[in-house]
């Protein structure tokens, strides 16, 4: 059975101290450190995480999958590379400089290898400019995107014309979230990343439904990290929020929350049998993707063992493990044979 991971992230091994060459901000950037197969990720000019060499380092990240018998990685840039706040054609260049890095590893590695880029979210020409360099020259199937651009919501009109190229392109879209809302006032206990994502990944999402993006563009092909994070569990509140008061929820969109579900993709990362089988029964698994969240410790890194070893059908196996990913990116299966 194929089995591609659609959910990774990678990083050049080597890039510029960003913060130097634009003169400003606290870019990150990778220092070099004594210590073999480790690197320091840096924030500006101070220290910000020490990260190891499966961040960057494509034959060992093929080694590794292969003890779990995958073969292809979807891989795409750490979200705090995205880098909104900064000026636009600074972060133009940067997301350039890690789409270039990625296109190179799908023409290295084809078999193994699948990218999804970055644009420059906060700047709309900009941003329809590099989607359509990915796309054309680089041709990658789609982008990964943040769950809020500067904490501007995904339904902004500003950034709808971005949402109706790609849908015109045919890339497909994959949401991650970051820049958690509420972050600094709830840091201990890691709460941003074990709480703040779930409820980012939820507030974008009902960003495009209620803002009636979705509904304007039904052939975007949207894909949710971490199983859609809290939104799917929540759906029943967000359903009874928007029939019992509909002067506050349907002002941009007057269908039923709950009809979009199945009409977007979601990984698998829920870490848990019965969450990941009830979003199989309301989304269908042709729309539940294989992902791990590979090499960060809040990932899936057994890729899917927990579902190889479960009771579910083997046809709904295949189609978490590959034909839904097969769908999402308008992939050809046999370019992996």
């Amino acid at each position: 059975m194929l089995k591609i991971d659609m959910h990774t992230h990678i990083l050049p091994h080597e890039m510029p101290n960003w913060t130097n060459k634009f003169g400003y901000g606290d870019f990150i950037w990778l220092k070099q450190t004594d210590q073999p197969g480790f690197a320091d990720m840096m924030k500006g000019n101070n220290f910000f995480r020490r990260i190891e060499e499966n961040c960057w380092d494509e034959k060992m990240r093929i080694a590794d999958y292969a003890q779990f018998n995958t073969q292809v990685q979807v891989v795409c840039t750490i979200p705090v590379m995205f880098s909104y706040w900064a000026k636009p054609q600074d972060t133009l260049d940067l997301s350039r400089f890690l789409n270039d890095h990625i296109a190179e590893l799908t023409v290295k590695y084809p078999k193994n290898y699948i990218g999804l880029g970055t644009i420059p979210m906060q700047d709309t020409d900009l941003a329809i400019q590099e989607l359509r360099r990915l796309k054309n020259e680089l041709h990658m199937p789609g982008i990964q995107i943040g769950s809020n651009i500067n904490d501007m919501n995904l339904s902004d009109p500003q950034l709808f014309p971005v949402f109706e190229e790609a849908e015109k392109l045919g890339m497909a879209i994959m949401i991650h979230p970051w820049e958690m809302m509420g972050q600094k006032s709830m840091e201990k206990y890691w709460l941003p990343w074990l709480v703040g994502m779930p409820a980012e990944t939820a507030r974008a999402m009902a960003s495009l439904i209620f803002g009636g993006v979705l509904e304007r563009l039904p052939d975007l092909r949207v894909l949710l990290s971490h199983a859609g994070g809290s939104l799917i569990p929540t759906m029943g509140r967000l359903e009874h929020g928007f029939n019992c008061r509909p002067d506050l929820v349907a002002v941009d969109n007057k269908r039923n929350p709950r009809e979009y579900l199945g009409k977007f993709w979601v990984d698998c990362i829920t870490h848990d049998l019965d969450l990941l089988k009830y979003i199989l029964k309301v989304q269908g698994s042709r729309k539940v993707c294989l992902g791990s969240d590979y090499p960060f410790p809040l990932g899936d890194l057994e890729i899917g063992k927990f579902i190889e070893e479960s009771d579910l059908p083997k046809e709904v196996i295949e189609d978490i493990f590959c034909n839904s990913i097969v769908d999402w990116l308008k992939l050809d299966k046999t370019q992996f044979i």
